[in-house]
């Protein structure tokens, strides 16, 4: 009974997606490059309806630059935490312009939530589940509200938890796409360098996977390209997506 309410309540919003939808897309692109899913699925169907969300971080260019090929009115969504590094903020600015965005949307905390339960802005030193929640989670949520589907930059090789990663998910009726699961670190450089996109300017510096600076360190060698994410405690990801669980959205 209760999943039959919580499915009446997504109708209601207009969110239908399924895991068998997923399965259905994964079937129909399997083969089938990302540039060119991305165009079918921008241009047909999800037209209107999508948007690419994006953290502007180390790899972020590759998608993006897909995204813009096909159409640059396409809303992208940033969520700014108010803890991102000022070269996160410029590269953001430098990689919009480049490419011709022209619906960048910029997110960031509720600040009457952030005064409730951040006052001091150190809840990441003691509850990071807790500040992502506030300054990430609930501002995509916010963000996401238009839309039926979005396109996330997920990668499967970028740590043990996403190595299983499929194309597409359903997410509290929404669907989730990731056109870059399958994709290497090599196949990534390539298309930086077939297309001469600019490179996030931390990456140079050992960072090989950037959030919000208090939580985001350099890699070492061997060590997953996210291993520099909140290093030290048990959490790999920020709440959006949630290896194992059910999905937040």
């Amino acid at each position: 009974m209760a999943e039959a309410a919580r499915r009446l309540d997504l109708i209601d919003l207009g969110l239908t997606y399924t895991a068998e939808d997923a399965i259905t897309y994964e079937r129909r692109f399997a083969g089938v490059a990302a540039p060119d899913m991305l165009r079918v699925l921008l241009t047909s169907e999800l037209a209107g309806r999508i948007a690419a969300v994006s953290s502007f971080g180390a790899e972020s260019a590759v998608l993006l630059h897909m995204v813009a090929s096909v159409d640059r009115d396409t809303p992208v969504v940033f969520t700014n935490t108010q803890k991102m590094f000022g070269e996160t903020l410029a590269y953001r600015d430098e990689l919009a312009e480049r490419l011709g965005f022209t619906d960048l949307r910029v997110y960031r905390p509720d600040p009457r939530l952030l005064a409730a339960r951040d006052k001091t802005g150190l809840r990441w030193s003691y509850d990071p589940d807790g500040c992502c929640e506030l300054r990430k989670v609930e501002p995509l949520r916010r963000a996401l509200a238009p839309f039926d589907a979005w396109i996330s930059g997920r990668k499967g090789f970028q740590a043990g938890t996403r190595a299983a990663l499929p194309r597409f998910e359903a997410d509290e009726g929404r669907l989730k796409i990731n056109p870059l699961a399958d994709w290497s670190k090599d196949e990534l450089d390539n298309y930086f360098a077939t297309h001469d996109l600019p490179r996030h300017p931390l990456e140079a510096q050992g960072f090989r996977s950037i959030g919000c600076a208090p939580c985001t360190s350099r890699t070492l060698p061997g060590e997953d390209p996210r291993a520099g994410r909140w290093r030290g405690w048990d959490k790999v990801e920020c709440g959006i997506h949630k290896p194992g669980e059910e999905p937040v959205f």
